[in-house]
Parts: structure tokens; sequence; C-alpha cells
């Protein structure tokens, strides 16, 4: 027996490797589920956070922009904590750029989640800019209105915080993961990991990226231009982000084009209608896809079922009723005859048997149709800013890629976009819920309904926005109070480019009605 033979055979041996054959089999299999954990935790892009109920859906649900627009969770949660001194004084939290809690929810509405890569992700979804409040008194209790333009949202003053964070030296990780800690993080120990060698920088490296692309920003400031709460620049970002415009380039007249959030109710009716301010498209799908690119969604990266559903949500969504018992019922049966000589045949009308509102375009010609800009008279910037050249270029997103609700392959199906346009002015749009959309006209210049129908000399040259407080009498929000419960509201000024109160006056719109008969139509208007 050769001395191999006698070490294979000996009893001892053997036993010593089963021994170290079973170590290794443990140790493989540990590895195997270390790699299995760590495969399905940081490569496999899992579910959004997701709601049965359309309302918690609509404001809270993922539309698919975390993926490529998104923070992480605990970033989010750390970064007005690592940059106190860029928040407004008091301010500890979102809730300084109007962004709305609820009770018992840490993220406000408007703010969606999903893992992506083992990493939660949040970031912006509809309900962000759809979601005003409204206050009987200060320090009221505040009603939501859901579908409403977002009269609290300072979405300008978020972007420049994010930018002015990303110039910021303090990313330091290990201060960084000390402010994740002061806001509550419980990361485990591959994602501290995670966070220390990969997404403190990468999420800095976007910010950045994200300051570059928005420079334009400090220009807009510069002339005036501020958005102020309740208003986007809907169209310049767009270009620079989705086609790398050189907004050096775009003169000041085109990028004063900021304007109010629109109301998304009751959207079944205005399929066909000329949408957006400028009338730019008359299909609410597409307006829908436009507006969730804005959102900060792609078209590799939009969740179609998810915005689906909101679409589905909203097409019946009725607007919100003016509180019945602040209606001078005799006053508004006098403006009902006033409203439909001067008002109804471009804006419609309710149903004579006060079941809703009538957008029968057979009956009001003009309904959903853009009045041209020589005849409206407005400010020109929101419709400067949307020019031809980008409408043949927005024509050619989502190419390649399937619409909502499409159940062909997508190699089929798949449609770009294909009704955006230029046009010759402004939209005439439906009134109902009007008393919810205030300030008004699409640049938000003038305060009030009644404000509305005086002369342009006679409207509040200066005012401010940003309180939810309600002037019923009036209609709209209260505008001559320049702070309250320590908040400085913002002065929007109508001499500033982009910010005039012009147009929408003389004759055809009852601006040389008497004091009586404007306060009648404004009486009438809260029954809409």
């Amino acid at each position: 027996m050769t001395p191999a033979q006698a070490s294979t055979g000996n009893p001892a041996n053997r036993r010593r490797r089963r021994g170290w054959l079973l170590i290794w089999l443990v140790v493989l299999a540990l590895v195997v589920g270390a790699g299995a954990v760590a495969y399905d935790r940081f490569f496999v892009q899992t579910d959004p956070v997701t709601y049965s109920d359309p309302v918690m859906h609509f404001k809270y649900g993922s539309i698919g922009s975390e993926p490529e627009s998104g923070l992480p969770y605990w970033m989010w949660k750390a970064l007005p904590l690592m940059f106190p001194d860029k928040l407004p004084e008091g301010e500890t939290d979102y809730r300084a750029f109007g962004l709305l809690y609820e009770p018992g929810r840490d993220l406000p509405i408007g703010v969606s989640q999903r893992k992506v890569m083992g990493i939660d992700l949040v970031w912006l979804n509809c309900s962000v800019c759809h979601v005003g409040t409204v206050r009987d008194e200060p320090g009221g209790e505040r009603q939501l209105l859901l579908g409403a333009p977002s009269n609290n949202l300072r979405l300008f003053d978020l972007i420049q915080f994010l930018r002015a964070a990303a110039h910021d030296n303090r990313w330091e990780p290990d201060y960084v993961l000390e402010k994740i800690d002061e806001a509550g993080g419980d990361l485990g120990f591959l994602e501290r990991l995670a966070y220390r060698w990969l997404v403190i920088g990468q999420v800095r490296r976007g910010l950045l990226r994200l300051n570059d692309q928005l420079e334009f920003l400090d220009r807009q400031e510069a002339i005036g231009h501020d958005w102020g709460p309740g208003r986007v620049d809907t169209f310049n970002p767009y270009k620079k982000m989705q086609f790398n415009y050189d907004m050096t380039r775009i003169p000041d007249v085109e990028l004063a084009g900021s304007a109010d959030y629109p109301s998304i109710w009751m959207q079944r009716p205005r399929e066909g209608m000329q949408l957006h301010w400028d009338g730019n498209n008359p299909s609410v799908e597409e307006r829908n896809l436009s507006a969730s690119l804005g959102a900060g969604v792609t078209p590799t990266t939009i969740d179609m079922a998810s915005l689906e559903r909101v679409r589905n949500w909203l097409w019946d969504f009725p607007s919100p009723r003016f509180p019945r018992e602040r209606i001078d019922q005799a006053k508004a049966a006098e403006g009902a005859p006033l409203y439909a000589e001067y008002c109804a045949a471009c804006h419609g009308a309710p149903l004579a048997d006060g079941g809703g509102f009538d957008y029968d375009r057979s009956q009001y010609p003009r309904l959903g149709e853009v009045e041209p800009l020589e005849e409206i008279g407005t400010d020109q910037g929101r419709w400067r800013s949307y020019t031809q050249v980008f409408a043949g270029e927005q024509n050619m997103l989502f190419a390649g890629y399937p619409r909502p609700g499409s159940d062909c392959d997508e190699r089929l199906c798949a449609e770009r976009f294909q009704r955006f346009r230029k046009t010759s002015g402004y939209a005439n749009h439906p009134l109902d819920g009007i008393w919810a959309r205030s300030p008004y006209l699409h640049n938000g210049s003038v305060p009030t309904l009644r404000a509305l129908l005086d002369p342009p000399s006679e409207r509040p040259v200066t005012f401010y926005r940003g309180n939810d407080v309600f002037d019923w009498d009036a209609v709209g929000y209260v505008s001559d109070v320049a702070a309250a419960e320590g908040e400085a509201f913002f002065v929007f000024d109508t001499r500033m480019k982009g910010n005039s109160n012009a147009g929408h006056a003389g004759p055809t719109y009852g601006t040389e009605l008497s004091a009586t008969e404007k306060d009648a139509i404004v009486e009438y208007m809260k029954t809409f």
C-alpha cells in the first residue's frame, strides 16, 4: 500500500476532509446568499411604493420620475439639515418651498418613492403642481383643493436651494452621514457603505449637473422674473434639459415665460379643446405626457400604467364648490345674464339646472379656441417662450415608446408627439371652479376676479402672492398683506418682464360696466 493509499483510507483523514468540505459548503452558501441579497438589493429595480386609493395615488404615487431625476430618500431628508443657512429663517424642511405635509406622513404631497438598485429614491409627481389650499383666516384650518393650482409651491426657490447646495463644500461623507442620522436615518451596514463610497458623490454630481442646466434661472432673477409661488416656467427649462439649447442666446422677452399652474379637474370635456395656456395641443394624453417630462420622467423611465391611473381619475373629477352660504343668490341671478352676454361665448357657463358646468362648444363657439394675441392683449412672455422651432422638436419626443394604456407590441404602436404647434395667442378655457384658480390671467398678474373686471389701469400694480387666506367677496387670495404668521409673502410686480396685467379689457370683456354690474357677475361666477 502506498503512502497516498494509506492516507486516503485512514478514517481520521476522511473525517477531516468531510469537516473541511462542510466548512467550505457553509462558506459557499454564505457567499452565494450574501451575493443574492446584494444583487437583489443593489441591482434589481423593484416596484414603487403604490396605493390602491386613487386620491392617495394622485398625491403620493410614482409616475417614474425617480430613476433619472430623483434623490435618495435619506439625502432628501438630510439636505435641509446639511444646509440650514440656505433656508428661510425658522424653516427646517421643505415647507420652506411651499410643499404641503399631511399629518403622519414624512414626505410632502407631490413627492413619491420607489427603490432603484437598492436605494430608496424620491422625486416629484403630478400633484406637486396641482394641489392648492385655502383658509378662512390666518391660523385657520387649511382645506386641500385637489386638482387646483399649487398656490403655495415655490419651485423656483427649491431649485435654487438645490443648485446652491451643489456648490457648498459640506459634502464630506462623515458630515452627510451625521445629518442622515440626525434626520432619523436607519442605514444598514451595506447601505452605509453605499452612501459613503457611491451615493453621496453621485448626488452631488447630479446637483452640479442640474446647476449647469438651469444656470439661466440666475438671469431670470436678474431681470425680475423670479417665478414666485404658484408659477412655473414650463418650457425654458424643457429647452435646456431635453434639447440642450444654448440658453445664453434666448432673448429676455422669451426667457420671461412664467405662468400660473393650471387646474386639472374634469379632463374629459377638455379633450379636443386647445390646451396649455397658449392652446398648443388639443390632446389631453399628449399634454399629460409633456407635463410628466417637466416632473422629471424620461421616455425610458415613465410609468405609463401609473400615469394612466391619474388620467382616469381626473377624467371626471369635479372642481371644488364655492361655499353656498357665502353666495348672495339674488345678486348672482342679476349677474347671470351679464355673464351670458360678456363671458359665456368664450368660457362656457353652468348648466341651467345647476347640475354642473356646460362645456358644449356648439353652444359656446369660442370655448377651447385660441384668442389671437392682438385681440386678447395680455402679456406676451408665455406666448413668446413657446416657439415654432421648439414645437417641431417637441413633436419628436416619445418616438419609439408606447402610449399609456396601449396593449399592443411597442414596436407596432409606438408613437411620438404629433399635435404640438405654435399658436397665435392664448386659449379660452372653461371657468369651472374658477374661484379656486386665483390669481388670474395666464401669468397670475391679477389677484382677484373682481380686479379682472376693472380696466388694467385700475388693477393692482404690485401685490403679494403666497397667502392662502381667501377673500370670499372679491374672489381671490388675500393679496394686500405683506406677511403673516412669520412668513413674508412674495411681491409680484406687474411692471417686470412677463408680469404685465394688461389685456382682457374693453367693451367686449365687460370692464366698462358699472361697479354694481361687475359685482353681480362675480357673484354669479361663485356658483360655477
